[in-house]
């Protein structure tokens, strides 16, 4: 490709990529979401080095996109917040991912 040829926006590297899900935290709040059944919001908090202020908001954001599910309970005496990857959140992770190899490809491709 030369670099005086026009773009479409089909041809953008970056088409694929999702905001919402590209996201460094929230990226890698639907990778760590993805490997297991539900995680302890506490958990997610020390894993991402996080206050719970800021996961609150990033669990909002994939909660609002559909992308995560909040389970709030008990678990003993003590108030519990588990969260959990939904179909959608899976398949959103898997093709950002798919997005991110073929960036990656392109990059290398050009060398």
């Amino acid at each position: 490709m030369d670099s005086e040829d026009p773009i479409s926006a089909d041809d953008s590297p970056t088409q694929g990529i999702d905001e919402v899900v590209h996201q460094r935290v929230r990226l890698g709040l639907l990778t760590i979401l993805n490997e297991a059944r539900r995680v302890e919001f506490r958990f997610l908090q020390e894993s991402m080095a996080l206050t719970a202020g800021n996961l609150s908001q990033h669990i909002r954001v994939l909660e609002e996109a559909g992308l995560v599910r909040v389970i709030k309970g008990v678990d003993g005496r003590r108030p519990r917040t588990w969260v959990s990857i939904t179909r959608n959140g899976r398949t959103a992770l898997h093709v950002e991912v798919a997005s991110l190899k073929a960036l990656i490809e392109r990059v290398e491709g050009a060398k």
